[in-house]
């Protein structure tokens, strides 16, 4: 609300790089329900007194450009008289904003949670976990979406059967800075059996800037449900932005002393950003070690014993997902795991 044109014109430039279509008005609307039901309303400092009187709300913004500052008293007086939530200044805020305008226009709530699998050495079965994660999370009706943060890894949509279904890869991303807009990365990824994935494509881009794994793990988590990543043993600038916007993480360990000891270098390195590691332990084991015992000695928490598939290979040959088959060891354990994880989400 706004008769400066050159505030409108840099607030509407604003919602465009947002990707919200804005409802312009001079004083406040005749209709109540423009107002009231507005997921966010920009009042420009101009305006602010024609806005005395209209119903409090959450979500008001007084806006100016940089003229005053925010060390005038006059504009907290009338910060304070519209009910704003707080006073922006352009073009300082306009990063701050259009995130601000973009979370109201997705209907931003409750962030996805977010895991992530690492393998504590080469071959553990990272991969597998995740996909058979990715597979029980959307089995219980949650959105979910699944994230090859692996360029080496041959393509998570591969294993899961998808790799013909149409939608974009890493490489259409790897420019991506600043804000993604949730809702239409999800919409742009290929849909396999029941959740979005973002992998890769069959060409030689192996590359992921920092930026661009911020901005897309960003967009994927503002639409809430579940986020799976598969990450790689290598901590590089890409992978260290993706751990810090993992809720956990599982490191996948085969029950041998050559993996327990890579396992460490790479739990050592990974909880340098993540607070919350916790060890996933797989047989067969070698002489004198179980899980508990691999847990123990990396420091870990035990997150599970990975169940050992005697299918599993000939599975794949066919075509068959890991985790595929919910009555499957694969589906039971990632099955059980959420119940352990989402049991607090379903108490608050």
């Amino acid at each position: 609300m706004t008769e400066d044109l050159a505030l409108l014109d840099d607030l509407l430039r604003l919602c465009a790089a947002a990707g919200a279509e804005p409802e312009v008005h001079h004083t406040v609307p005749e209709h109540r329900a423009s107002w009231a039901d507005a997921p966010l309303v920009l009042v420009g400092d101009d305006a602010a007194a024609r806005c005395r009187g209209a119903a409090r709300r959450e979500g008001v913004i007084l806006v100016g450009r940089d003229r005053g500052g925010l060390d005038d008293p006059e504009v907290w007086r009338q910060a304070v008289e519209i009910g704003a939530d707080c006073v922006l200044r352009l073009p300082d805020a306009e990063s701050w904003l259009v995130d601000r305008i973009a979370d109201a226009a997705e209907g931003a709530g409750r962030q996805a949670l977010t895991v992530g699998v690492i393998g504590g050495r080469g071959g553990a079965g990272a991969s597998t976990l995740a996909c058979a994660l990715a597979l029980a999370a959307a089995r219980t009706g949650r959105r979910t979406l699944l994230v090859d943060g692996d360029p080496l890894g041959g393509g998570l949509d591969v294993l899961l059967g998808g790799e013909r279904a149409e939608g974009r890869r890493w490489p259409d991303f790897v420019a991506s800075k600043g804000r993604v807009g949730g809702g239409a990365l999800e919409e742009s990824l290929p849909s396999v059996r029941g959740l979005r994935v973002l992998s890769w494509d069959r060409g030689d881009e192996v590359l992921v800037p920092a930026e661009a794994m911020r901005a897309v793990l960003a967009a994927a988590r503002r639409r809430g449900g579940i986020v799976v990543v598969d990450l790689p043993r290598r901590i590089d600038e890409a992978v260290t932005e993706a751990l810090a916007q993992l809720d956990l993480g599982l490191l996948v360990v085969p029950g041998e002393l050559r993996a327990v000891a890579a396992a460490h270098r790479v739990a050592t390195l990974a909880g340098l950003t993540l607070s919350d590691l916790r060890a996933v332990v797989r047989g067969p084991y070698a002489p004198g070690i179980d899980e508990q015992w691999v847990a123990d000695t990396l420091g870990l928490p035990l997150a599970g014993e990975l169940p050992h598939d005697p299918g599993l290979l000939a599975a794949l040959d066919t075509g068959a997902p890991p985790g595929g088959e919910a009555r499957g060891p694969l589906g039971r354990f990632s099955a059980a795991f959420w119940e352990r994880v989402l049991a607090p989400e379903a108490v608050s």
